[in-house]
């Protein structure tokens, strides 16, 4: 059976894949380490040989030029004789004349072709270089021997690197050896590394397959490390958090917004099947079913349009902030609202600040703010806007105070919940009001706060970063 590479290479898997390559990188570091050693080590030897038989030469020449010419052959005698050499060296002193003086083991060194070649023509100056003598490496150093200015023979000494190749090969080996066992050890740290990591990573994957089949309460958890991969995992629960909460929501929200169009389509419906049971030709009858139409159809038009503002709240661009003057924007609401209804709104107070908001968003949160505190008041009573800058907690708090009945504190935390009014005094009302305040200050990166107003009725304030105010304006 012929498996192609790609597939081979596949099924190695992602961490073999990146061992293989790890080891690769490794085996040409350590390979060029060893070889650097190697030379090195050579090098070494061959130049410790070649300075042994260096101080044969230099030993030789110093005395031999305290010597007359007649007596350089009796003198070379002497010296070797007297001489002594480290085993494996040989020495070899030969003259024009004939004469020829050499240590024992010098047949070898006398056989090779350049040492013949320097008995009868001696080198211009001492040469030194490695070469095979007799099938061992052999460091050399061939010299001419002068009596005053005149040259009548050869030196030549030899050190046999026999020795010093065995050493080498040794630790050629031992090199290899510890080379190989690096590499391993570092392939399979590598692969085993890589694998624990990449199996974080699987699961991962396999988690996020799961939730894509709908399985939104899977979660990766403490994955037993502080690395980058246990961040991407504790980041991943975070997103599946806020996801399995979007979701929620939007199934609630869907729930109820169909519970709360029922009734009114349901109501219109049923005043239209009355009126298309009776009679058609009272003219009363059909004005009256018409405005009762109408009326649901306008409370569900309110509805949805609420509905649209909440479901825009969730999107990233739902803001389109820009610097405006927060005592400027709270005059406005308060002329605004002054037609509404016969109460005593008082004129807002403010600190002189320029604030980065969404003016439109933030404009509609107080009017809903208002209404809401329209609603729940009767003529003659206190509806006032309130703004203060908190520099020490570093929010701003923009509130809409009230002399009505207020909010009871167990019931705080259900009004700004969706479709919740319980207390209200209106039945006319969609429950959408404060849930959209909601929206719009913790879009603003705020929330909203429920107490108990100076004037005896509800205080409902949109707090917002300090941070949203970049500077203040000169007065």
């Amino acid at each position: 059976m012929v498996v192609n590479s790609p597939t081979l290479f596949r099924r190695v898997g992602s961490a073999g894949r990146l061992a293989i390559f790890n080891s690769l990188v490794l085996a040409l570091i350590l390979g060029a380490v060893v070889a650097v050693f190697i030379r090195n080590f050579t090098s070494s030897y061959e130049s410790v040989a070649a300075s042994a038989i260096g101080v044969e030469l230099r030993e030789f020449e110093q005395q031999a030029a305290k010597q007359l010419p007649k007596n350089l052959e009796a003198f070379s005698r002497n010296f070797l004789v007297n001489h002594s050499l480290a085993p494996g060296d040989v020495v070899v002193i030969a003259f024009y004349h004939g004469g020829l003086l050499s240590t024992p083991g010098s047949e070898a060194v006398l056989a090779t072709p350049l040492v013949r070649n320097w008995l009868v023509n001696p080198p211009q100056r001492s040469i030194v270089l490695s070469l095979a003598v007799g099938g061992s490496p052999t460091e050399m150093v061939g010299a001419p021997i002068f009596a005053g200015s005149k040259v009548v023979g050869t030196f030549i000494a030899t050190s046999d690197l026999s020795g010093f190749a065995l050493e080498r090969t040794r630790e050629v080996r031992l090199s290899l050896a510890e080379g190989v066992l690096a590499l391993l050890a570092g392939a399979l740290s590598t692969f085993f590394l890589l694998r624990r990591l990449l199996r974080k990573v699987g699961r991962i994957t396999m988690t996020a397959d799961a939730i894509g089949s709908g399985n939104l309460d899977q979660r990766l958890g403490d994955q037993g490390s502080n690395d980058e991969v246990g961040e991407l995992a504790h980041t991943f629960d975070e997103m599946l958090d806020r996801i399995q909460v979007v979701l929620t929501g939007q199934r609630r929200l869907l729930s109820d917004v169909s519970h709360q169009l029922r009734t009114p389509l349901t109501a219109a419906r049923g005043h239209l099947e009355v009126l298309g049971r009776g009679s058609m030709d009272d003219p009363h009858e059909v004005r009256e079913t018409i405005d009762v139409v109408i009326d649901q159809l306008d409370h569900t038009r309110s509805v949805v349009e609420r509905l649209l503002t909440l479901g825009h709240a969730m999107e990233p661009d739902f803001l389109a902030p820009r610097p405006t003057e927060l005592r400027r924007l709270l005059l406005d609401i308060h002329e605004a609202v002054g037609v509404l209804a016969p109460r005593t709104f008082v004129a807002p107070s403010a600190p002189d600040l320029i604030v980065d908001v969404d003016v439109e968003k933030v404009r509609g949160a107080l009017m809903n703010l208002v209404d809401n505190a329209v609603r729940a008041t009767h003529e003659g009573d206190v509806v006032a806007l309130v703004a203060e800058a908190d520099y020490e907690h570093e929010v701003l708090r923009v509130s809409v105070e009230d002399s009505g009945p207020g909010i009871p504190e167990s019931e705080r935390q259900a009004v700004v919940e969706r479709f919740q009014r319980p207390g209200a005094r209106d039945s006319d009302g969609s429950g959408l009001g404060l849930a959209i305040v909601k929206a719009v200050a913790e879009a603003h990166g705020g929330w909203i706060d429920i107490g108990t107003s100076r004037y005896g009725g509800a205080r409902v304030t949109m707090v917002l970063p300090i941070t949203r105010i970049p500077f203040e304006v000169e007065v």
